[in-house]
């Protein structure tokens, strides 16, 4: 998981580290992670509103770490908790050769640019299969928005220093 900002945002407080992960999954397929992070991004304008970022790799058969999905979705404006579904989908091959040769060489297409899911631009000409969603509760608090003329819809004043727990 990332975070993709604008130009506009700063992080304040973060805890990054490298992290590898290794999950079995069972017939369901379903995968459980509860390590919560916890990030503070700060900014006067909201342009570049901050957007979670997800890649998720898998196994084939042969041992290999393939791309199972990419998706992202932007951070919720208001306070609050939230549970968000993030839909995921991966490149597809751009022609039948195209696709024999990655299945014979075990090298699935995939972006060169990990935060490329973010990005508005050049999207909407890429070939993509849907891959499945991956659920997320995210904690959104805010702080003195009010003091810069914004407003996030709640009735409580509100700021322009964004706390996300995921």
């Amino acid at each position: 998981m990332e975070g993709v900002l604008c130009s506009h945002w700063r992080c304040l407080k973060t805890a990054r580290m490298l992290m590898i992960i290794l999950m079995l999954a069972g017939p369901s397929r379903v995968l459980v992670w509860n390590f919560p992070l916890d990030v503070t991004y700060k900014s006067t304008n909201p342009f570049g509103w901050p957007q979670l970022v997800v890649s998720i790799y898998g196994v084939d058969a042969l041992g290999r770490d393939i791309i199972q999905g990419y998706g992202s979705i932007h951070i919720p404006t208001c306070a609050g908790r939230y549970n968000l579904r993030i839909r995921l989908y991966r490149p597809r091959s751009a022609s039948l050769l195209q696709s024999f040769s990655s299945w014979l060489t075990g090298m699935p297409p995939e972006f060169s640019d990990p935060k490329f899911p973010s990005y508005g631009e050049g999207r909407e000409v890429t070939r993509v299969v849907s891959s499945g969603h991956v659920n997320v509760q995210v904690n959104v608090l805010t702080k003195d928005m009010a003091t810069f003329g914004y407003s996030d819809g709640s009735s409580r004043d509100q700021s322009s220093s964004l706390t996300v727990q995921l």
